[in-house]
């Protein structure tokens, strides 16, 4: 029998719209927080993010949850050149503090895009778990790096009640503290934002990762749907043979 609706866990919310484009399409996604963010909300972190306000400089962001604590402390938009990693960081940044000057879908990227444009100095706001990849590439180039941590990740390990047909996970910290307390079947189909988050995944399960062509929520969300819907044709075509 053709299956035509799927049950699937997403390790982060969703917007509703795209619930009810999926929905649309026979997939029923739940979603379940593994990890929280809050904003460090200290006098140190406010004067760092005013001083770097008060004059022109590079700035780098790879979350939006770094812009959303920025924007807090600063009054208008500041004379910064700024480089933002993937679509919805962008965005943010350029409704609350100005024009990107260069972007990249993963850190490294966004680091040879800063190396390449000749910046000397760059002030990386950032969490408390970051990635490697964007300070390494540009200490290595021999780029002045200010890190200025602005939020931290909590963790939420929580324990699954029920088995689905695909999970999605959107970062490495996610990963960590969902295995914490679950384990998988073996036909649960794993879908990682980024080969970070895959490579984090690898060190728990043998089951199948699939890597989104495109490292956005929208494009994991819609990767997914297409892998289910291709996989139900192909048994479909089987059948009819």
């Amino acid at each position: 029998m053709e299956k035509t609706d799927w049950t699937i866990l997403s390790t982060r919310p969703l917007s509703e719209d795209l619930l009810n484009e999926a929905a649309a399409k026979g997939f029923h996604i739940e979603c379940l927080s593994f990890i929280d963010t809050e904003p460090i909300n200290s006098e140190e972190v406010a004067q760092k993010i005013k001083k770097a306000a008060a004059r022109s400089g590079t700035i780098a962001f790879t979350s939006m949850n770094a812009v959303d604590v920025v924007r807090q402390h600063i009054d208008q938009k500041p004379a910064w050149r700024i480089y933002a990693i993937g679509n919805t960081t962008k965005q943010l940044v350029e409704q609350h503090l100005g024009p990107v000057s260069g972007t990249a879908e993963y850190g490294g990227d966004l680091a040879d895009a800063i190396i390449k444009n000749g910046e000397t100095a760059v002030t990386f706001f950032c969490g408390d778990i970051r990635r490697d990849e964007l300070p390494g590439k540009l200490r290595d180039a021999g780029i002045e790096l200010n890190e200025v941590v602005v939020y931290r990740t909590i963790s939420l390990p929580q324990k699954l009640t029920k088995e689905y047909q695909g999970i999605l996970f959107y970062s490495p910290s996610a990963v960590h503290a969902f295995f914490e307390e679950n384990t998988l079947p073996e036909g649960t189909i794993l879908f990682a934002i980024g080969h970070t988050t895959a490579a984090a995944l690898n060190t728990y399960t043998q089951n199948r990762i699939y890597v989104a062509n495109s490292p956005s929520k929208e494009g994991l969300v819609r990767d997914m749907m297409d892998y289910f819907s291709n996989q139900n044709q192909i048994e479909h075509d089987s059948t009819e043979k």
